[in-house]
């Protein structure tokens, strides 16, 4: 079947990208930097364009986006300094230098989500090409004022030959995904990351995948209610809940959830007001398919706060279900809107075991003054990050690696551990022409006498560590050529914390 112009067109622009990668521009840790200020430039020339996309795809609040932005322009600004090329780590062997070589995977693909159109698209492209990788970025279709900016944009700063970008919807998408790439970051729902990942199998292409899932958030008898209620609906009501790591269900006791819940009433008023629909600082749902969905999960329990909408506005009122059904639908999949289930169990460990039955959750929220309840939770339940005693804020730390473990997601990146993601470690081991070496190391070739074999079998002991008695055993019993021997072994056993390589003991 002959190709079609759609992928003709795709073809052409991962052709052209790609030949921006092999002139070895990207390479240069100069052109990196002035790629990253210029992106920076272009979020302080825009700010109030990139504003008003955002407000029409979403109604984000002014204070919102400028957090959003500002993230964007935090991303940008800590990558420069830690661009490099190479990193001189230790002498493993003497005479012998050991490297790992920062090395760009080449051509990266990124798939922005729409629900943070600018930053879940932009973050990991200051990444890639902090690492030296070329690049095309395809914004969502869902959040098509944004995405129009950015097209708009992105060729008036950033070099055309090795960075594009491209617009379209799931047929455009599927094209784009037929050509070959280098590394492939997709930000989205665990359907779709299905479907990424196959893509990417074609080639066995390395990829990031940043999904989502149903976050729990559990609350013992013990918290400071009114700070905790407050930091809870916070977290759950940004972007009216479009946030793959917003509190997807509340666990607590039978006492909790009375408490909990007329303490939400209260400070929800105190928010949004008496009419929640006229407020300001509400966002809107992103589409009026999405309005139906949600209202679709209303069925799944009672409502004790809120439960109205409206789907020509795209607006839902903050909402909270309580006699929820363990296996109902609202319980099986990410709610993506601002509705909070509570569901009660009264101790801990049953709820760490209904968790763990679960998929895997990309977030995990524990509300307690207990550290021995802390502990267990972090000792025993899998999730992608943790915030005790708040929510979303793990993921605004740039010291923090943020992504999903099973269901959730595989990879990470923010801060350095974006320019990470993009990188592959190249080991190098580069070794002298030095003959003494060389004569010490002359039982390793063949022929293998009985003495050549005492000699590699004691080498090859080393399950318990080496030992002073059996380094002076070896010493005695194999001359000079067993110092040096005895120098690797206790060298590869006892590397010290200060040459970068950790201890395969300690690993």
């Amino acid at each position: 079947m002959a190709p079609s112009a759609l992928s003709n067109g795709y073809m052409k622009v991962v052709s052209t990208v790609r030949k921006g990668l092999c002139n070895g521009r990207c390479r240069s840790v100069e052109f990196r930097k002035e790629q990253l200020r210029q992106l920076k430039k272009m979020y302080t020339d825009h700010k109030e364009d990139f504003i008003q996309a955002l407000s029409k795809d979403l109604r984000k609040i002014s204070l919102l986006i400028l957090v959003q932005m500002h993230l964007s322009i935090l991303g940008v600004s800590d990558m420069p300094h830690l661009i490099g090329n190479s990193i001189d780590l230790a002498f493993l062997i003497p005479f012998d230098k050991s490297i790992i070589y920062n090395e760009p995977y080449g051509l990266v693909l990124v798939l922005g989500a729409w629900n943070y159109p600018m930053q879940l698209s932009m973050l990991p492209v200051h990444g890639a090409i902090a690492a030296g990788n070329a690049v095309i970025v395809k914004p969502s279709e869902v959040s098509p004022a944004t995405a129009d900016l950015m097209a708009k944009l992105l060729p008036q700063y950033i070099d055309k030959d090795c960075y594009q970008i491209v617009l379209g919807g799931v047929k455009e998408t599927t094209e784009l995904l037929q050509n070959r790439f280098d590394y492939i970051f997709y930000t989205g729902s665990p359907g779709v990351g299905k479907i990424v990942r196959d893509a990417a199998n074609q080639y066995l292409t390395p990829c990031t995948l940043e999904l989502g899932g149903k976050s729990p958030c559990y609350i013992d008898d013990s918290v400071d209610l009114d700070m905790a209620v407050r930091r809870i609906m916070w977290g759950k009501m940004v972007n009216l809940g479009q946030t793959c790591i917003a509190p997807d269900y509340l666990i607590c006791s039978k006492r909790m959830q009375g408490k909990f819940i007329d303490k939400s009433k209260q400070i929800l008023k105190e928010w949004y007001g008496e009419n929640p629909k006229e407020s300001e600082s509400l966002s809107r749902i992103v589409a009026e398919r999405h309005v139906d969905r949600l209202a679709s999960l209303l069925e799944s329990g009672t409502i004790a706060h809120g439960g109205k909408y409206d789907k020509e506005s795209r607006w839902m009122e903050p909402t909270i279900l309580i006699d929820v059904p363990l296996d109902s639908k609202v319980m099986k999949e990410e709610i993506f809107g601002p509705i909070l289930p509570i569901i009660n169990f009264e101790n801990y460990v049953d709820a760490m075991e209904f968790i763990n039955k679960r998929e895997k959750p990309l977030a995990l929220y524990l509300f307690t003054s207990d550290k021995e309840l802390q502990n267990s939770f972090l000792t025993n339940v899998s999730a992608g990050g943790v915030c005790i005693n708040d929510t979303i804020f793990h993921a605004g730390s740039p010291n923090l690696p943020f992504g999903g473990v099973g269901n959730s997601g595989m990879g990470s990146y923010h801060g350095k551990y974006s320019f990470e993601t993009f990188t592959h470690k190249k080991s190098v081991l580069s070794r002298s022409y030095n003959g003494l070496i060389e004569k010490a190391m002359k039982n390793r070739f063949p022929p293998y006498t009985p003495g050549k074999q005492r000699f590699l079998t004691s080498q090859g002991d080393k399950s318990d560590g080496p030992g002073l008695l059996k380094i002076l055993r070896v010493i005695f019993t194999h001359g000079i050529s067993a110092v040096i021997g005895a120098a690797l072994l206790y060298a590869q056993f006892r590397l010290s914390d200060d040459n970068g390589i950790e201890s395969p003991v300690e690993m």
